[in-house]
């Protein structure tokens, strides 16, 4: 009986070359495939989580504005032009950009820090100037946010050009800005253009100012954009909250 010779069932030896020209490929596809899920991670997820967290905050915030609001213990009630001071992390209000799409609403908070913007909100300035209030008798309410990831309020910002309104919303009352100007790119260390008179834009003395700040371009942090508009008048919030003629 014959035996079978070893080598005539053997698998044959793979060329070095192929053996690493396929090793390169299933490293090249295990790349791509962690790729696509940071982007989805980045561009999806963190806007899911993001959204949640500020609808659950706008809530709140609505839900405390139904209370009537208690004075510090032997201090007089503030007035609707002087609510009291607002720490980090605190809810302002609401933006309403009707040129960002019907019901475009967003939270303010005080801080742009990471873990603040993070949440899917618009972050009112604390460095390297301090924002403005809507109520106080002159100064910017400078604000930033996510242009994309994390809510991505501002992903649209480009569109805004001057004569659109935006609209700040408090306990109190609304605030009616004007776009007065737009400027598309400048540096990321650029910290002119939230001064309370804003580098670059078109105003020469102290005023009542909204800015708005995001990075450029799209997917990137490479600059940043502003919107920079001007208050054009205050309306006191009647019992309904009805809405200026702006966002009717």
């Amino acid at each position: 009986m014959a035996t079978e010779n070893p080598a005539e069932w053997r698998a044959p030896r793979r060329h070095p070359l192929r053996v690493a020209v396929g090793a390169f490929g299933d490293l090249l596809f295990t790349v791509g495939v962690l790729l696509a899920l940071l982007v989805a991670h980045s561009l999806w997820w963190t806007n899911l989580v993001a959204d949640r967290h500020a609808h659950l905050s706008a809530e709140r915030l609505r839900q405390s504005w139904s209370v009537p609001a208690a004075p510090p213990a032997g201090a007089a009630a503030p007035t609707a032009a002087a609510p009291p001071p607002f720490a980090p992390g605190d809810a302002v209000g609401f933006l309403h950009v009707p040129a960002l799409g019907t019901g475009y609403q967003v939270l303010i908070r005080v801080g742009t820090d990471g873990d603040t913007l993070a949440d899917g909100v618009a972050g009112a300035y604390t460095t390297p100037y301090r924002s403005a209030m809507p109520w106080d008798p002159e100064g910017n309410v400078a604000l930033a946010a996510h242009r994309d990831g994390h809510g991505a309020k501002f992903h649209d910002l480009d569109r805004l050009e001057p004569g659109d309104p935006m609209v700040v919303e408090t306990r109190d009352r609304w605030y009616v800005y004007r776009v007065d100007a737009t400027l598309d790119e400048t540096a990321k260390d650029d910290t002119g253009v939230i001064a309370p008179v804003p580098v670059g834009s078109p105003y020469r003395g102290p005023g009542r100012y909204l800015t708005l700040t995001t990075c450029t371009p799209v997917y990137t942090s490479l600059y940043r954009m502003a919107v920079w508009g001007s208050l054009v008048r205050e309306e006191p919030m009647d019992q309904g909250r009805t809405p200026p003629a702006e966002l009717r």
